[in-house]
């Protein structure tokens, strides 16, 4: 029995760090990709945006807005998760703390790598995040809510949703480019690349109390978690 409390211990606490080094690693990315200038992810042409109309820094745009966002749960029935309410703060305050640390880049030489560089690191984070479990992000309930009650499919609901983030973004002033393109191209298997790294073992079940030898068949699940579908590896944001 103390052994199964150990290992349920050790297994949250992995998730946990999953969770935040994810979390922290997706405000990083979105970080350098707006000082690569070349075109930042949809909901970063939004923040962007809105940060150049109103004065306040990007991260905390995206903070409000994720805030926002996760009120229009209520309306469409999602169940926010310790994920969720993570994801409004920590992807917010870790952009503002890199773009702090990164200055602006000049050379355009610096700039594509830096790009690259940035839509990587989202991946990865994307992949550390899902495969945590502690909910989806705000943005993502917005789309499952959407896609509950309009009875549209996840595809469509999600284009709909990012062209018109990227649309409004666009005319606030954020940025649009090679860099956005490239996200959309590569974030999809990057995400499901990443997920099936950090995919994470279900927790040991106790066995139960037994006078004879174990016979039984070893718990489902007991091996590794598999990575979730195209249509379910959604994106933090």
């Amino acid at each position: 029995m103390a052994r199964t409390t150990d290992r349920s211990t050790t297994h949250l606490t992995r998730r946990l760090v999953q969770l935040y080094v994810g979390l922290t690693l997706y405000g990083a990315s979105s970080a350098l990709l707006v000082r690569a200038g070349l075109g930042l992810e949809p909901w970063g042409v939004l923040h962007q945006g809105l940060a150049e109309l109103t004065g306040i820094s990007i991260g905390v745009v995206s903070i409000i807005i994720g805030a926002v966002v996760l009120l229009l749960w209520i309306p469409l029935r999602q169940r926010p998760g310790l994920g969720t309410v993570s994801n409004v703060f920590v992807v917010g305050l870790a952009m503002d703390g890199t773009l702090a640390v990164v200055g602006d880049l000049e050379s355009l030489g610096f700039r594509i790598p830096v790009m690259v560089l940035g839509i990587v690191l989202n991946g990865v984070a994307t992949g550390l995040y899902i495969a945590a479990r502690f909910g989806p992000g705000p943005r993502d309930g917005l789309m499952t809510g959407l896609n509950h009650i309009t009875g549209r499919s996840i595809r469509l609901v999600r284009t709909a949703i990012e062209v018109a983030v990227v649309a409004t973004g666009f005319v606030l002033g954020g940025s649009l480019g090679a860099g956005t393109v490239l996200y959309a191209l590569a974030i999809g298997p990057l995400a499901q690349f990443f997920l099936r790294i950090f995919a994470l073992p279900a927790p040991v079940e106790a066995a139960p109390a037994s006078d004879g030898p174990d016979t039984t068949a070893p718990p489902a699940g007991s091996g590794p978690v598999a990575a979730p579908a195209s249509g379910q590896a959604i994106l933090p944001q």
